[in-house]
């Protein structure tokens, strides 16, 4: 079955890949990612576009970058996303994977939305134990960091750091080790689903719109410099 696979640049679809790729009923045919045009960043989670399509090429998976505005309205994301969609299948792509771990509301809303598609949506973590598999991807080799913090529910500080036992460690109570309610989000950078890492850096970290966000850098843009308003687009 060829599936693209909804990719977010962080450690749940990283970890997805892996696990369809072991499973091996499953071809990724495709990393499909909202990117956000204003800023060339990746939706919510405000990782580059350069590191995004670093990721792609060490997974040795093509990139399929679906376009949004800022702000997007839900009826322009699900335009958009039909429209991806409708390419995807008549690609010959059969089904859509997704890193979803138990918020039944969001799987609820995929199968909603891919029902009119003809696309199977396929949920390859669903339901595991989040603290056991959170351990499974430190243990199995991934490295991450963590990109973006909501600060109502951790420190700022949290922004920025690897995703490592040490984090799961200092973790306040109710804070899910994988961040499945939108207390964070990351960016992998190395692990068994990419045929090497991607050198990054730590950047600034930003305050905007309610979150905290910390940018990632290449190294190229670490020793240039980057303009803070027009690189970041977190203010």
């Amino acid at each position: 079955m060829k599936a693209l696979l909804a990719w977010s640049s962080g450690k749940d679809s990283a970890w997805s890949l892996h696990v369809l790729r072991r499973q091996g009923d499953v071809e990724v045919a495709g990393l499909l990612t909202t990117v956000n045009v204003s800023f060339g960043r990746v939706a919510m989670h405000a990782v580059r576009r350069e590191l995004l399509e670093a990721q792609a090429r060490a997974a040795g998976v093509p990139l399929r970058v679906v376009p949004i505005p800022h702000p997007c309205p839900n009826d322009v994301y699900e335009t958009a996303m039909a429209g991806a969609l409708a390419a995807a299948r008549a690609d010959g792509i059969e089904a859509v994977a997704f890193g979803d771990l138990f918020l039944e509301d969001i799987r609820r809303y995929r199968e909603e939305r891919m029902a009119p598609t003809g696309l199977r949506p396929l949920f390859p973590l669903w339901g595991r134990p989040t603290r056991a598999l959170a351990e499974e991807m430190i243990d199995g080799g991934l490295r991450a960091r963590l990109t973006c913090v909501d600060p109502r529910v951790l420190d700022r500080s949290f922004a920025g750091r690897a995703f490592d036992r040490d984090l799961l460690a200092t973790l306040p109570p109710g804070v899910d080790p994988c961040g499945e309610r939108g207390e964070f989000h990351t960016f992998a950078w190395d692990g068994p689903m990419f045929q090497g890492p991607i050198p990054v850096v730590a950047g600034e970290v930003v305050e905007r719109e309610g979150f905290v966000f910390a940018d990632l850098l290449t190294e190229t843009d670490s020793t240039q410099g980057t303009p803070r308003a027009q690189r970041m687009g977190l203010r």
